[in-house]
């Protein structure tokens, strides 16, 4: 279970001394912690797919911090965000890059038989699980927004 792997590779950044991943391991197991409690409870146990669907809300955040300690002009702090964001993107699966996002979106598009911009969240219903933490669904919005403009 991906979430036994996170405090096994806590451990060992503990051991090795290494500062900044031990910091976002235990982040990232806390955040996990916290799921949990909002999902069910002290029985409730994280799957992969939460664990994971919790990793990408972590680097989402990171990637928005980065954005706007860059626009209040503080380099440092988003030079920190920028190497916890790789850390966190080591957990998650490979990018589908953005041709093969344009792909799944036309196909998802034909089968539906969307036609217009108000066809959006039925197409959008229908993409997500297929490309569910392989794609940034903001590009994946704007992508299926602009193939039904």
């Amino acid at each position: 279970m991906l979430k036994q792997e996170l405090k096994d590779e806590l451990k060992q950044a503990m051991l090795a001394r290494d500062v900044l991943k031990t910091s976002v391991l235990r982040l990232l197991l806390s955040a996990i912690n916290y799921y949990e409690i909002q999902k069910g409870g002290a029985g409730y146990e994280a799957t992969d797919e939460d664990v994971l669907s919790v990793i990408q809300k972590e680097a989402k955040q990171r990637k928005d911090s980065i954005e706007e300690f860059k626009k209040a002009n503080r380099p440092e702090l988003a030079d920190k965000e920028t190497k916890e964001l790789e850390m966190l993107q080591a957990y998650l699966p490979a990018q589908m890059d953005e041709n093969k996002i344009r792909e799944i979106v036309k196909e998802t598009i034909r089968e539906m038989g969307a036609t217009t911009v108000a066809d959006m969240g039925k197409v959008m219903g229908a993409l997500m699980p297929k490309i569910k933490g392989k794609a940034d669904g903001g590009m994946v919005s704007k992508i299926v927004r602009e193939s039904l403009s």
